[in-house]
């Protein structure tokens, strides 16, 4: 027999069988448990159990059945979170959000995962327009909360995940207005990941609006000493001539 065709034809319906009983769970079929342990007897030969060695070979059976589904259910939320990387990169964040969210309940440890609900839903804040002109912004501000605790989540899994500490970090500054949140976390960032200047430039508009002004000039001049961007160079020493001109004011 050609080796390529070998692969056991029962371990290969089980399987599919894996995977199709999953799909019934996700699409919220009307298959009754009944329907189910129905369809697992007739597949695995096993009708009702007794004696020690046909309980024995039920057990194992159904051992086999567990680790099929599971090979199954680790399938499907690698798709899931293909699907929404496929959204993802198509700008098509409110579906890669909710891919995401599915893959999530997959994977309910993956930081990267987090991460990427934090990236879209920052998106979506700044689509959550008030098209029926209520003067509500509550739909806006959900999904700014959503992003932060996404991202939170994310560093609660690692804490030296860069990408989630500073996107935390920009949410804070530049959309929730809450500046003194973003340094602890700009700080981590930075400290991992030491000549940034894109951390750099957020933690040092957050110093500045917290009224750290010696704090900001400093890490603007390490700007200025670590970029090889003129375009940066410049920013930084415009931003710094800023920070001056309000310290001596006050």
């Amino acid at each position: 027999m050609n080796k390529r065709h070998s692969f056991p034809v029962k371990k290969f319906i089980r399987i599919c069988t894996g995977v199709f009983l999953t799909a019934i769970i996700l699409c919220g079929c009307s298959k009754s448990n009944k329907t189910i342990i129905r369809m697992q007897k007739l597949e695995e030969n096993v009708g009702t159990p007794t004696k020690e060695h046909e309980l024995k070979d039920a057990i194992k059976k159904y051992q086999d059945r567990v680790a099929d589904v599971q090979l199954a259910n680790a399938q499907v939320g690698i798709w899931y979170k293909m699907l929404a990387t496929r959204y993802l990169d198509a700008k098509m964040y409110g579906e890669a959000l909710k891919n995401y969210q599915i893959a999530i309940q997959y994977y309910p440890t993956n930081q990267n995962l987090y991460y990427y609900v934090g990236v879209c839903a920052g998106y979506m804040a700044k689509s959550a327009l008030d098209y029926n002109a209520t003067g509500s912004s509550d739909e806006k501000y959900n999904y700014l909360k959503l992003a932060e605790s996404a991202y939170l989540r994310a560093i609660e899994l690692e804490p030296r995940y860069v990408r989630s500490l500073y996107g935390l970090g920009v949410l804070y500054v530049f959309e929730l207005d809450e500046c003194e949140k973003a340094v602890p976390y700009l700080e981590r960032a930075l400290n991992v990941e030491t000549k940034n200047t894109d951390i750099m430039f957020v933690l040092a508009r957050a110093y500045y609006v917290t009224g750290r002004y010696d704090e900001a000039v400093s890490l603007y001049d390490r700007i200025i000493s670590t970029t090889k961007s003129d375009e940066k160079k410049k920013e930084a020493e415009a931003n710094k001539r800023i920070v001056l001109d309000t310290s001596y004011v006050r």
